[in-house]
């Protein structure tokens, strides 16, 4: 019996950690859930999980929430109270699934408190990747990867964990293209935030969604990727493979590849993350292959997409600027989102702050803030002279 805290309960990904607990009862038991506005739902899931503390951080929703919840179970506020729930004597895990850079100071205080962690939030590594890990190696915890690519790397390095490192040549991450795989570039300027919250595989929230669609999402992921499995940025690569079946894959020196392969369902990693390093059965959907019919690749297109070489540009030079990226790329997103800027300004917003920094080598935790403040600030003012 896994005892799990859920930060980020009301999300795509909460909800499907939510249901692999209906379905393997006896091996996960859901102990705390934290939601921002979605107080409601939270709500709903309280009286389902009834042993679990709550969080809620917006105030708003803070406010609007059910008054005998509050008083009848564990309840935290805020910020704070994101860290009184992932330090939860009794959590053994705490599964991070709130979007963007909320979830690092949780991150770090569950390492600290000895728990385990499955990470959905890639920004978490991106950003401080150095430091968590560190950190965990520190306090003898695990990290866990639950998105669908890394965690697909994991199972296959399971059998080559006592591996020399020399033997593994490259991690290969899939991506699905998203709405615009094929779009001619002419026409991205156009594009509108419905368009490209038209995932063709995944139902996710709009920052996911809308990073999907200009790849910084699979850039995101090169970073993460780079930081899980202490690889250098130059054996990371990524393939397109619009079905989302292949979920990724691991070359290896003598030219094997292995790939992990599952319908598009996020309870097929969540459940392995809350589970390892045992396989259990379950209620999900088996692939059949005769149904599938055939599984196709193709090259991403780097002149069209520029989001994974800035990527791997900022992975590449380490320090503050994977936060810079990160950041600028989120006040982008929601310039968009809003209206207020196109769907290439994304890119040219990202790059402009990149080349406005000056990246910390080695950086503090400190630092890493500190950048991060400052890429919102320039990133907010190159939307405005957009």
């Amino acid at each position: 019996m896994k005892k799990l805290v859920v930060l980020g309960a009301t999300g795509s990904i909460g909800q499907s950690a939510a249901k692999v607990a209906r379905d393997i009862p006896e091996r996960v038991r859901i102990v705390g859930l934290s939601a921002h506005g979605n107080g409601r739902l939270l709500a709903e899931m309280a009286g389902e999980f009834t042993d679990a503390a709550l969080c809620v951080t917006d105030p708003e929703a803070l406010a609007a929430f059910p008054e005998a919840l509050r008083k009848e179970r564990r309840f935290f506020e805020g910020e704070e109270g994101l860290i009184d729930l992932a330090t939860l004597p009794e959590a053994e895990m705490v599964l991070i699934a709130i979007v963007g850079t909320g979830g690092l100071r949780p991150a770090l205080a569950a390492i600290e408190a000895g728990k385990d962690l499955a990470i959905a939030s890639k920004e978490i590594l991106v950003m401080a990747g150095g430091i968590v890990m560190e950190a965990a190696r520190r306090k003898g915890v695990n990290i866990l990867p639950v998105d669908s690519e890394h965690n697909a790397i994991f199972q296959c390095l399971e059998g080559a964990r006592r591996r020399p490192a020399s033997e593994l040549t490259r991690l290969i991450l899939t991506a699905s293209g998203g709405p615009f795989r094929q779009t001619a570039s002419g026409r991205l300027p156009q594009v509108t935030p419905a368009e490209a919250l038209k995932h063709p595989t995944w139902s996710m929230g709009a920052k996911i969604t809308i990073d999907s669609a200009t790849l910084f999402n699979k850039g995101l992921e090169m970073i993460e990727a780079r930081w899980l499995f202490d690889v250098e940025m130059g054996r990371v690569d990524v393939i397109v493979h619009p079905q989302s079946i292949v979920h990724s894959m691991v070359e290896f020196a003598d030219g094997s590849i292995l790939a992990q392969l599952s319908h598009s369902d996020m309870c097929f990693p969540i459940q392995y993350a809350v589970t390892w390093p045992e396989r259990v059965p379950n209620t999900l959907r088996p692939l059949d292959f005769a149904a599938l019919g055939r599984l196709e690749f193709e090259a991403p297109r780097y002149d069209v997409f520029p989001a994974l070489d800035l990527a791997r540009q900022a992975g590449e030079t380490g320090g503050t600027l994977p936060a810079v990226l990160n950041a600028a790329n989120e006040v982008a997103v929601e310039a968009f989102l809003g209206g207020r800027l196109s769907f290439p300004g994304i890119w040219e917003t990202v790059a402009a702050t990149m080349g406005q920094h000056r990246s910390i080598a080695d950086p503090s935790l400190n630092d890493i803030v500190v950048a991060d403040q400052e890429a919102r600030r320039c990133a907010a003012e190159a939307v405005s002279r957009s």
